[in-house]
């Protein structure tokens, strides 16, 4: 049977996901999907997308969607709904969970890895993050969540665009880059965002036989710097803390604890020396690396070996095969928290052929 694509949608108080979800649960897209709200306050999806009772826990809307509350386990919420669906009581072909403005997308994003029950039933598609245009700066400046929020991100949303001078909309753009050069980033304006900008993205893909969309690293290498060795890495703020004032927004960019870098080289990997490599970072450094994803070149490989992964949980499979007049070679691109760039990319240099 196969798994249930499913999305996390993420982003910071205020930033708009209800107003995106509102739209999700009431157009008629002719689409099954079941949205979760994964809260545990007493507030929920607001009154005016539908009336919530206390005993209740799956609404289902006039276009086939059904809201689901969550007050417990995710876990134990998403089994629920499965045996639902299995059993014939409700229909759906999709999830989107929506999480709380203060959280950290990172453990819902692993429970799909780590629970086998949830991993038989669902494939967890992308982390979609709103961003709120207007105070944006400000929550990136003084909350580590927001950040993280960012880096997670396979998709960025920015809502509240007509708030803010072009200007600022760029600084803000190239700040996200700078914390997440992965994601692609398009505007939701009052929630108008095309499903196939939230839905199906294929975006989040652990031991997946699909290809690396080749263009992933183009912002990160566009606003890195053009250095002639085998290895180029995105400098940030984030590289020198020393003397900046995080809340003072006269300066230009901003110090960020999650930030991104880069790893390109044209020589091939030894295989065993890169993965006893890559399994002593992800054992010391794991909790800081939101993020990571690479396509690449093995010695004596006449297939791309596609790697990616989430805080400790690793995965890497066999892509495409190299085309005849590609340019071989490996890129990866970091995402994490004050992760030490020098020792990440030495020790990969030391894996090389």
């Amino acid at each position: 049977m196969a798994l249930i694509p499913s999305t996390i949608l993420t982003g910071f108080l205020g930033a708009g996901k209800t107003t995106l979800l509102k739209r999700i649960l009431q157009e008629d897209h002719g689409l099954k999907i079941a949205v979760i709200e994964n809260e545990f306050g007493q507030e929920n999806i607001d009154n005016d997308i539908l009336v919530q009772h206390s005993d209740e826990q799956i609404v289902e809307m006039n276009n086939g969607c059904i809201c689901c509350t969550v007050r417990g386990d995710l876990i134990v919420a998403l089994a629920k709904l499965a045996q639902k669906r299995d059993a014939g009581e409700i229909a759906f072909d999709r999830i989107v969970i929506e999480t709380t403005g203060l959280a950290n997308p990172g453990p819902v994003a692993q429970t799909f890895f780590v629970d086998e029950e949830v991993g038989s039933y669902y494939l967890l598609d992308a982390v979609v993050t709103v961003v709120d245009a207007r105070h944006a700066m400000m929550q990136l400046d003084e909350h580590e969540e927001a950040q993280r929020q960012v880096g997670f991100a396979d998709k960025i949303l920015i809502s509240k665009t007509d708030l803010v001078e072009p200007a600022q909309l760029d600084a803000l753009m190239a700040r996200l880059k700078r914390i997440n050069p992965r994601a692609p980033i398009s505007r939701s304006d009052f929630g108008r965002a095309p499903l196939a900008e939230v839905l199906d993205l294929r975006g989040f893909n652990l031991n997946d036989k699909l290809d690396i969309d080749p263009a992933f690293l183009t912002e990160a290498e566009a606003s890195g710097h053009n250095h002639d060795d085998e290895h180029e890495h995105v400098h940030t703020e984030a590289c020198d803390h020393a003397g900046h004032d995080q809340n003072n927004h006269h300066h230009s960019h901003h110090s960020d604890d999650i930030a991104a870098f880069v790893f390109k080289s044209e020589r091939a990997f030894d295989p065993a020396r890169l993965d006893q490599f890559l399994a002593g970072l992800v054992n010391v450094f794991g909790p800081r690396m939101l993020r990571y994803k690479g396509v690449l070149l093995m010695e004596g490989a006449e297939r791309k070996v596609v790697f990616q992964g989430v805080h400790q949980i690793m995965g890497s499979d066999l892509g495409a095969k190299w085309g005849e007049t590609e340019e071989r070679r490996s890129k990866m691109v970091f995402i994490g928290k004050n992760l030490p760039k020098d020792i990440f990319i030495r020790g990969l240099e030391q894996c090389l052929v």
